[in-house]
């Protein structure tokens, strides 16, 4: 019986591409380069905000990454003002989210994003204390795909793997899911296809939420 469900923030929960795509554009502004268009942006983000800066730098024609060290705090500073721009749920999260909490369901986020980010971003469009965890990147927790922040959540909560669901919209989100032992879902609303979730042979793959009591719960 499924007692939780931990799901990933950024192409899972919330469609938050404008804000990356902003904030990162205007770091490559600052250094002297060109925007990443969104679509290419969608590509870069999944493994926390030094990847995602790298990669979009590489894209922006910095291939030594010159001014990757510098970006970093600059990228920082800029997201903690911008991190809410035109921020808002994936159509059918509100549902789902109130259907599993009827049912008794624990709910916890885990997320490579920088954790104060995180939590500001769950708590503007859900509410405080809306959720049971939240978990963004923070010290001393490796990142995803690592499982040691799922089974910092696991253990929270006192669940088996098999008893929890693990919602995610990349292959890091699979690797993560996956490699705890999670029954993991994989979603197609986010930043990647089907096909890049598929490869890795996820339990399920929904395009929307409401297949989660149609074929899951």
């Amino acid at each position: 019986m499924i007692q939780c469900c931990i799901f990933d923030l950024d192409g899972t929960l919330l469609n938050t591409l404008k804000a990356l795509t902003y904030t990162t554009n205007l770091v490559l502004e600052h250094f002297g380069y060109g925007p990443v268009e969104e679509e290419n942006m969608k590509k870069f983000v999944g493994d926390g905000y030094k990847m995602q800066l790298e990669r979009a730098l590489r894209y922006a024609g910095d291939e030594t990454l010159k001014h990757h060290e510098e970006s970093l705090p600059v990228y920082t500073e800029l997201f903690a003002k911008h991190c809410l721009y035109q921020v808002e749920p994936y159509d059918g999260i509100r549902e789902l989210l109130a259907g599993l909490k009827e049912k008794g369901i624990k709910l916890a986020v885990l997320s490579n994003k920088p954790h104060a980010r995180t939590v500001e971003n769950i708590e503007a469009v859900f509410g405080k204390d809306y959720f049971d965890v939240i978990a963004g990147e923070m010290p001393g927790v490796p990142k995803k795909p690592d499982p040691a922040g799922v089974m910092r959540i696991l253990d929270k909560f006192g669940v088996k793997p098999e008893e929890c669901l693990y919602f995610g919209d990349t292959n890091t989100d699979m690797k993560t899911g996956l490699g705890a032992g999670l029954i993991t879902v994989g979603v197609t609303w986010g930043f990647r296809d089907r096909e890049e979730l598929e490869a890795y042979h996820p339990q399920f793959v929904i395009e929307h939420p409401r297949e989660v009591f149609e074929r899951i719960l």
